[in-house]
């Protein structure tokens, strides 16, 4: 191989990845679980391409809504109500377990 056709040889993270693999790969991508390489592949994508970035920035807005979902806290009646049928669950199906070995013995 001369030099100028090593010149010419894309490096990995001048390949372009396309959609399919943004869509694959989005999740990991968001959460930075990739090599540095296939970030700034997926991230090169997504810059020039406007379906994909319409999609991370919905997935990005999905993940924003959720975190500021999990920090409110649940009025404190329904605590109650949701702890008391726990309660009961829990009791039914210790019932159900008694009265099963009962049964089988």
């Amino acid at each position: 191989m001369t030099s100028d056709e090593h010149e010419a040889a894309p490096t990995e993270i001048e390949q372009d990845c396309g959609c399919d693999e943004v869509y694959e790969h989005l999740f990991e991508y968001l959460d930075s679980e990739m090599t540095t390489a296939d970030l700034q592949r997926i991230r090169k994508h997504i810059d020039g391409c406007e379906p994909c970035l319409s999609e991370l920035s919905v997935e990005e807005l999905v993940r924003r809504v959720l975190r500021r979902a999990c920090i409110e806290r649940a009025p404190e009646n329904l605590r109650i109500k949701i702890m008391q049928r726990l309660r009961s669950t829990d009791l039914s199906l210790a019932i159900d377990r008694t009265i099963s070995v009962e049964i089988e013995k």
